[in-house]
C-alpha cells in the first residue's frame, strides 16, 4: 500500500508516516498543499491522508486535484474543527472519510487499511496461497501454521505478490508500491528483500524470478 501523508504540523505529519511504515506502507510526506499537488500528479496512491487546513493550496484543491486524477486513491481527511457541518461539507468535497484532531493512532490505521481495501478490486483482509496467509489487520504472517517474523519491507513486498495472484510484478512495480520516494532506483533493496523474505519462507519456495521480467508468487 502506498500512502501521502499531507499535514503542515511537520511533528505530527512524521510520526503518522512513521507509525504507518511500521505497518508496511509505502508513505510519503508533504507539508504543504502546494507539494501535494506536485507528489498526487506523479505516483499513483491507495490513501491519501489529507489535512483541510493547509498552507500555501488549501485541503480542499487537493482533495479535489486528488479526484480529478482518476486513480482509485482514496482520501482521509484530517481537520482540528469537530462541527459537524464542517465534517459534511469535507465529504461533499470528495473525501471518502473524515477524522477529528486529535484522534487516537489505532483508529487511523484501521481507517486507512479500510480505504485501502476499496481502492482496488475488493479482496479479503486475509490472503491465503500456497499455504501462506497474510492478515493485513493484524499485520502478522504465517505458512503452514508457522509464524513467519517478517519486517514491515518483507511483509509490503510479500503482500504485493501475493495480490497479483500469480502474474510477474516487475522490480519497478515492487518499488512503487513497497518503498517510498526516497528509493533509489539503481539500488539492490528489491533483490535483498527477495533473498531475506525467501528464506523465511522456506522450502519448498515460493517466489519464483522470471528472467528480464520480475518475480512471480506461486502456489
Amino acid at each position: 500500500m502506498r500512502v501521502l501523508v499531507v499535514e503542515d504540523e511537520r511533528l505530527l505529519a512524521d510520526t503518522i508516516a512513521e507509525g504507518l511504515r511500521r505497518f508496511s506502507m509505502a508513505v510519503d510526506v508533504c507539508y504543504d498543499g502546494a507539494q501535494a499537488l506536485d507528489r498526487v500528479g506523479v505516483h499513483g496512491y491507495d490513501v491519501v491522508v489529507l489535512d483541510r487546513d493547509l498552507p500555501v493550496v488549501h485541503g480542499d484543491e487537493v482533495c479535489a486535484a486528488v479526484l480529478k486524477t482518476g486513480g482509485e486513491a482514496r482520501v482521509l481527511m484530517l481537520t482540528a474543527a469537530a462541527d459537524v457541518n464542517d465534517r459534511v461539507a469535507g465529504l461533499g468535497l470528495g473525501a471518502d472519510d473524515y477524522l477529528t484532531k486529535p484522534f487516537a493512532f489505532a483508529e487511523l490505521v484501521a481507517r486507512v487499511q479500510a480505504l485501502s481495501r476499496r481502492a482496488r478490486p475488493a479482496l479479503p483482509p486475509v490472503l491465503e496461497r500456497g499455504g501462506v496467509v497474510l492478515d493485513l489487520p493484524r499485520h502478522q504472517a504465517s505458512r503452514d501454521g508457522r509464524f513467519l517474523p517478517l519486517s514491515p519491507k518483507e511483509f509490503a513486498v510479500l503482500e504485493v505478490l501475493m495480490r497479483a495472484e500469480g502474474t510477474v510484478v516487475s522490480a519497478e512495480e515492487l518499488l512503487e508500491k513497497a518503498w517510498d520516494e526516497h528509493a533509489d532506483p539503481f539500488t539492490n533493496a528489491v533483490r535483498v528483500a527477495m533473498m531475506t523474505l525467501r528464506r523465511k519462507l522456506g522450502e519448498p519456495p515460493l517466489i519464483e524470478t522470471v528472467p528480464g521480467a520480475g518475480y512471480r508468487f506461486g502456489s
